[in-house]
């Protein structure tokens, strides 16, 4: 299990923009109450059954962007180039990445050269295809249901080969970043994953599908067959949901489940499962982001919901139409008084686009433009191509998408270089608590490698409340790596009635770092207790039995360990370091090659390897090995003065 995501994100706004239109209103609760598909025992059917009755809808669906965001990996299903050996360099891993088809099966070939000789590859099966190609075609692929993305991405507009958004400049994971429910259930339906696991999962459907929007259709299907029919040209279904048909706020909170791209921190007890077209979205996360000063143009992939809520043509008529008591079927402009989401944006066509400008910017039969006719025709009419430029995202490369944010043209102002971190703000909430802003910055430093100034933030917070919170306590103390503090808070903690499977895991890691095994076991045993399939918890249980000589124990663990994920090239150097405190040595060095065959640079499997052969008297090649380390590492100041005294 990775805690980090390894992948970047920022966003910029005005400072001091009102984020009034976010509160929750009492009409909205109520209008949620009546929805009988929100009720846990009403079950998804799949998007084959609402297809039996809605043919129509089911077939342009598939061709949206939605539709097609998720399948297996089949030549059909890319969009990417093979008719040329295409071949991706990361400098700053010194490796190449090549993508190709075998018998209809794509595999990621990864290899090293030493002048033309390769001297390392690896090559792993793709399994997904994650992207409609519109934009990208990304690349997962399944360990016995663990997911990972791997380290190549095709760019459509650009058509060519990179590495993926977040593997870039020094951050390449290679075949190591998880997939998990968050990520996977945007560019999906709902799959099922493992309990207490970050990116195992038991199921994995194939793409957004219909009750991603609708809710789940059991109760809808059931009423249909029973013949129960709804004029719903006067009347609302309560057995689905129709997002047309929910007050505005509600619309909203149907798009920007996906289309918000943040820093989610889940309200308690809840999970990214848990809510259902037609609920209000911050009764399950509250999404933040960051302010950076002075800065305001800049936004990222995922960010339309956002940029759309900072448009005056936005607040200004959800504005007039919640003063003046509209029907909300009478809105000015939500996310669909554009999109029609069952409809490719490709197919939609300009004018469809235009329409809902003219439906408000217009007097009698003029549309009112303050440009010139001439300049118009030169953009062919298109009001977006002004007043929602293309430009890139800075989350993205190789990517143009439509700034969401409708306002008047401006000259592009140069963007400073360097930024000064405002703090975060709450996009769907605006009466966020103390401890949900504690966690958000967490997250923000932890998986989104944001300025470590927001862990100052954090430590006011709790020092200005007086909280007693011990999570919050040892994570901010774990991302500091001081782990004294946490040792120290550990001492009031009974083990037997921890919950939290993290916060054990990071107790056990600062005990494991002071050299106390004894309580490092204990931590790590109930984290894994309360996570049995996390495979990082029980390569940590396995290293500390290991120190407490607890060898054969150990070994189980990770042979196990290996034989549910035979990725894990920690499991492979722990293993190896238990086989020869065993002094199994031909098992040893067998089981660290089998790390370096997953992974050329794992440092601790060539200090390792070095030091059997150095017992066995090979100083030839246990220099050659710490020498491969400072390649890695130049200022491994310990491994030069090893290699000084072997030679």
């Amino acid at each position: 299990m990775k805690e980090k995501k390894h992948f970047l994100w920022f966003a910029a706004i005005l400072i001091g923009i009102s984020f009034q239109i976010f509160c929750n209103s009492n009409e909205s609760s109520t209008i949620e109450s009546k929805y009988l598909n929100h009720n846990d025992s009403v079950k998804y059917v799949g998007m084959q059954q609402c297809r039996a009755c809605h043919a129509d809808i089911y077939n342009s669906f598939i061709e949206t962007g939605m539709g097609k965001s998720f399948d297996l990996a089949t030549p059909q299903k890319s969009s990417a180039d093979f008719t040329k050996h295409h071949v991706v360099f990361d400098k700053f891993k010194n490796l190449y990445y090549h993508p190709y088809w075998k018998n209809n099966s794509m595999y990621i070939l990864e290899y090293r050269l030493e002048g033309k000789d390769t001297i390392y590859k690896r090559t792993e099966k793709v399994d997904y295809i994650i992207g409609s190609g519109q934009h990208t075609n990304s690349h997962l692929m399944n360990v016995n249901g663990y997911i990972y993305q791997l380290p190549l991405t095709w760019y459509a507009q650009l058509q060519k080969w990179d590495l993926p958004p977040g593997f870039e400049n020094g951050n390449n994971s290679r075949f190591s970043r998880t997939i998990e429910f968050e990520c996977m259930s945007c560019h999906n339906a709902f799959p099922s994953v493992t309990d207490f696991t970050a990116n195992k999962f038991v199921n994995i459907p194939n793409g957004i599908d219909c009750e991603r929007c609708h809710g789940p259709g059991e109760a809808h299907l059931k009423d249909k067959i029973a013949g129960n029919l709804v004029d719903t040209a006067h009347e609302i279904d309560y057995t689905i949901v129709n997002p047309k048909k929910l007050p505005w706020e509600r619309q909203i909170d149907v798009c920007q489940r996906c289309h918000l791209q943040g820093n989610s921190v889940l309200k308690e007890g809840k999970t990214f499962k848990d809510f259902k077209p037609g609920m209000v979205l911050s009764d399950f996360w509250e999404v933040y982001m960051p302010k950076y000063k002075g800065q305001n143009d800049e936004f990222i992939m995922a960010s339309h919901a956002q940029r759309l809520q900072l448009s005056k043509c936005f607040t200004e008529s959800n504005k007039q139409n919640k003063t003046s008591g509209k029907n909300f079927e009478t809105l000015n402009l939500t996310c669909i008084t554009c999109h029609n989401p069952h409809v490719s944006v490709k197919k939609t066509g300009t004018q469809i686009f235009n329409n809902a400008c003219i439906k408000c910017h217009s007097s009698n039969t003029q549309t009112v433009c303050a440009e010139t006719e001439r300049n118009r025709m030169l953009k062919q009419n298109d009001c977006s191509s002004c007043h929602m430029p293309r430009s890139g995202t800075i989350d993205i490369p190789h990517v143009s998408v439509h700034d969401h944010w409708i306002k008047k043209p401006t000259k592009q102002k140069e963007i400073d270089k360097i930024k000064e971190f405002a703090g975060l703000y709450c996009i769907n909430n605006s009466n966020t608590t103390d401890l949900s802003k504690t966690k958000a910055l967490i997250n923000y430093v932890e998986k989104f490698n944001g300025d470590k100034i927001a862990l100052d933030n954090v430590q006011q917070i709790i020092n200005t409340t007086k909280s007693d919170w011990i999570d919050e306590k040892i994570h901010l103390f774990y991302i500091k790596n001081n782990y004294d503090e946490i040792v120290s808070i550990a001492s009031f903690i009974n083990v037997n009635e921890q919950t939290n499977a993290w916060l054990c895991y990071r107790v056990g890691q600062a005990f494991l770092s002071k050299n106390d095994f004894v309580r490092a076991e204990l931590f790590f045993e109930k984290a894994v207790s309360l996570s049995p399939q996390s495979i990082d918890f029980i390569d940590k249980l396995a290293q500390a039995k290991i120190m407490l000589n607890k060898l054969d124990e150990a070994i189980l663990l990770l042979n196990n360990n290996l034989k549910t994920n035979n990725k894990q090239e920690g499991s492979y150097v722990n293993l190896g370091f238990a086989n020869f405190k065993q002094n199994n040595i031909a098992s040893a060095k067998n089981n660290y090659n089998k790390a370096l065959e997953l992974n050329p640079d794992n440092e601790q499997a060539l200090l390792n390897l070095a030091a059997v052969y150095n017992i066995e008297n090979n100083k030839i090649a246990a220099v050659k090995l710490l020498e491969r380390i400072l390649v890695i590492n130049p200022q491994n100041e310990a491994v030069k003065q090893l290699i000084e005294k072997l030679k």
